[in-house]
């Protein structure tokens, strides 16, 4: 299980950064990134499921408090991407790019702590 969920996370790493830096390289958001952002999602969640099932410890730790972030923030962007899509306005579609980077960002800090805690064990 631990490979599968190892799996899982680097797909939604790969997903998500292609879905935020196609957006950002285009110059505005759509339907396609949309469908990466679900995909970094999905594969995110179906990895931290796993994660999780094999964790020791019961209780929420630094890893565990930003992922859980990283992944509502996630949440967030992609329903997000979904209103700004649905109401076709140009000056969100166009500026929407600065948000996902921030989500992003923000998402590769949990990334970072489990990459640094799977060389520590």
């Amino acid at each position: 299980m631990l490979a599968a969920a190892v799996i899982f996370i680097n797909l939604a790493l790969l997903a998500y950064t292609i879905g935020v830096w196609s957006e950002k390289r285009s110059g505005e958001l759509k339907f396609t990134h949309l469908i990466f952002f679900g995909f970094g999602l999905v594969f995110d969640t179906i990895g931290t499921t796993f994660m999780k099932l094999l964790a020791d410890s019961p209780g929420l730790n630094l890893h565990g408090i930003t992922g859980l972030i990283a992944l509502i923030l996630m949440f967030v962007h992609t329903v997000w991407a979904c209103v700004v899509l649905w109401k076709q306005e140009e000056n969100r579609i166009k500026q929407f790019h600065k948000f996902s980077l921030i989500v992003w960002f923000l998402w590769l800090i949990p990334y970072s702590i489990g990459v640094v805690l799977s060389f520590t064990k």
